[in-house]
């Protein structure tokens, strides 16, 4: 089982009370209709598939109800942190994990 911190609620729950939102700091295109049909394709769809350390959106379905930030490692499944919406992304040099 895996457990999520949500920085909002300051509380660690098992992953059963959030929910997953795909990957963190993707751009909206500012105006959509403008975009070609192969970029707002790629916008949608394609997404990076990082071995290692990888920025991800979460909910805290069961609790606050907020969307948070965080960085999970895909091979271990380990969460190295987690963060509020619209703050500075972690540089992942300075997170560290025993794997």
């Amino acid at each position: 089982m895996l457990l999520i911190h949500c920085p909002y609620c300051d509380e660690t729950l098992p992953e059963a009370e959030f929910t997953y939102a795909g990957q963190a700091h993707v751009l909206r295109p500012e105006t959509p209709s403008t975009e070609s049909d192969a970029n707002w394709e790629e916008f949608l769809y394609i997404r990076a598939n990082v071995k290692g350390p990888h920025y991800e959106r979460w909910r805290h379905l069961h609790g606050c109800g907020r969307y948070f930030n965080a960085v999970r490692n895909t091979v271990s499944d380990r969460f190295l942190t987690t963060y509020k919406v619209g703050a500075v992304r972690p540089d992942l040099s300075s997170l560290t994990e025993a794997m």
